[in-house]
């Protein structure tokens, strides 16, 4: 009788078993197919459709091969190309020492007020690419404050070559502070108990462990520039460059098939940069290893003091630039009325966009920011810690990395060519917020998805296991465990994503229609439309707006980081 009593048991916790693993199935596999449809359509058809349209020779398209020869082997185009060139080296050749040093004072000095610096440095992050223009103007020009200290016209050559300069040193000072912040004391220790000098020591042991970060930050500052044109259209005058003929070409003259030549050959030195970066990180291998000890530098007044000096000249440099363009969005009438008002920042009464750009904007980095972190954070999830389809797996990293070599000028471009065919079921989405959402979020999809990547390997297997000896679903343990203990990486990745939608031109520059115009685009429209004025103060409120997101997430996560991480703060044994 007993046994007969004990039977359904068992019974009853296979097919309990049987349902788990059934629901955590559908939860991977469901979950990577649909990302591999999602990064299909957002990722790899955009960048298909503009080598179809380039090199079509149908009616109306690119012209095939006869019409990109003919842009190659033309006089314009190899001086567009020179041009390009010329600015794009000039500005990487300018940033990437600057930003060294600036990173080194910062990870290797005993500089004060670090934080502040730091802060300083990453302001051109929280603006539209315009807004350096849009102060060196007001800086350098015709009727600018210090107009008399530049011998030439700010207009041209080095008109573009300084506001590429602020535009990108944030972007190459990222990467050499993540750079300069691995050092093994031990190595240190070493050099100076064989008697070597601080240079010595600098060329032996600093320079050979991040001089693939130097390339790095060099590959990624060339790219930004020669696929910029918001620099170009404030302070360009004649000066022209590939980008912003791709941008006329498109926009202004409704050359679709010239755009996505251009957009083709923009694409080369994305995808060369990235290929030799990825085969020096393989050469380079690890950093430092797992006994590494903490650097700590020594105290040295004359290092200490030139360095702070430096610093201080490159903060004040930020600070006059983004503090002219505060500054002359409040002035009334410049240069003759300097009193301060707030007219121009009464966008309904100018043309341009006004106060539904800046909306607008809000909505789309409020729902790139959330959306996407979501989508990101899962996905990465997915990748990085479930077990089987090794083949989805890799297909599913190679795409989310593939954003990374792709300009945003580019995408955008291939959105155009893509979504506007009107034999596309999807084209009822062109010209619509969601398709910006989309875009932007594939656009600044790889850098997202490493911070999420890099959170999640720090996490060991044992979780997972833990979760699977204890019968808990995978969603479960993921929402439950995984999330909570990577919420600094997943709040890092909606502020990342909300400043980048905020600030965002290249890319949403093509998809806008009149009701989803943006703020950054509304910068562009000004400024063309001759109210600089009003282009400042849109960039500036585009500053502050990503500025206090940015303090207020920071604080928000405060109380949550503590309730997610006690666990870390917890002795052994307590």
């Amino acid at each position: 009788m007993s046994a007969n009593i004990a039977l359904p048991l068992p019974h009853k916790q296979v097919r309990q078993t049987s349902r788990a693993e059934i629901g955590d199935r559908l939860f991977v596999v469901g979950g990577k197919v649909l990302l591999l449809v999602l990064l299909g359509v957002a990722v790899l058809m955009p960048l298909l459709a503009i080598f179809w349209r380039g090199f079509s020779a149908e009616a109306g398209q690119g012209g095939g091969w006869v019409a990109a020869r003919e842009l190659v082997t033309s006089d314009n185009f190899h001086w567009l190309l020179g041009n390009s060139l010329k600015v794009s080296l000039s500005v990487a050749a300018i940033v990437v020492p600057l930003a060294y040093l600036f990173a080194y004072a910062l990870q290797r000095t005993l500089i004060p007020a670090k934080g502040i610096w730091r802060g300083i440095s990453l302001l051109p992050l929280m603006a539209p690419s315009m807004l350096p223009g849009i102060a060196l103007v007001y800086l350098f020009g015709n009727q600018g404050l210090l107009r008399g200290l530049l011998s030439d016209n700010i207009y041209g050559f080095w008109g573009i070559v300084l506001g590429e300069v602020i535009y990108t040193f944030p972007h190459a000072l990222m990467i050499l502070l993540s750079a300069l912040s691995l050092a093994d004391a031990r190595l240190f220790d070493a050099a100076s108990s064989m008697g070597a000098s601080p240079a010595k020591a600098f060329r032996s042991i600093t320079w050979p462990a991040t001089r693939q970060a130097v390339f790095a930050a060099f590959c990624l500052v060339f790219t930004l520039t020669i696929t910029d044109f918001g620099v170009p259209v404030v302070v360009g005058g004649d000066y022209q460059v590939l980008a912003l003929e791709a941008y006329k070409a498109v926009v202004g003259q409704q050359q679709f098939g010239r755009g996505a030549l251009i957009g083709m050959v923009l694409l080369l030195p994305a995808l060369f940069s990235f290929g030799v970066d990825a085969w020096l990180r393989r050469r380079h291998g690890d950093a430092m290893s797992g006994r590494a000890q903490v650097f700590k530098p020594a105290p040295s007044k004359r290092r200490d003091g030139c360095y702070l000096a430096i610093v201080l000249l490159i903060s004040a440099a930020l600070l006059l630039v983004f503090g002219m363009a505060v500054f002359s969005s409040l002035v009334k009438f410049w240069p003759y009325n300097l009193s301060l008002s707030l007219n121009h920042y009464q966008f309904n009464e100018t043309a341009g966009g006004g106060w539904l750009a800046y909306g607008n904007s809000l909505k789309m980095a409020l729902g790139t920011a959330l959306i996407g972190s979501l989508l990101i954070f899962t996905g990465a999830y997915l990748m990085e810690k479930t077990k089987g389809q090794r083949g989805l797996n890799l297909t599913l990293r190679m795409l989310s990395f593939v954003p990374m070599a792709v300009p945003g000028l580019v995408l955008g471009l291939g959105y155009v060519f893509f979504f506007n065919l009107t034999g596309n079921p999807l084209h009822v989405l062109y010209g619509t917020m969601t398709l910006l959402i989309v875009c932007t979020i594939a656009h600044y999809l790889t850098t997202a998805q490493m911070t999420a990547t890099t959170a999640l390997r720090q996490l060991d297997a044992e979780f997972e296991a833990a979760a699977l000896s204890l019968k808990a679903p995978l969603y479960r343990h993921y929402l439950r465990v995984t999330v909570p203990i990577c919420l600094p990486a997943l709040l890092d990745i909606v502020r990342y994503l909300f400043v980048s939608a905020m600030t965002t031109v290249s890319a949403a520059i093509f998809l806008y229609s009149p009701d989803t115009i943006l703020a950054a685009v509304a910068v562009l429209n000004m400024d063309d439309a001759g109210n600089v004025g009003g282009a400042a103060a849109m960039s500036t409120l585009i500053l502050f707006t990503s500025a206090g997101v940015s303090l207020l997430l920071a604080w928000a996560s405060r109380g949550l980081l503590r309730r997610s991480q006690a666990w870390r703060q917890t002795a052994p044994g307590h």
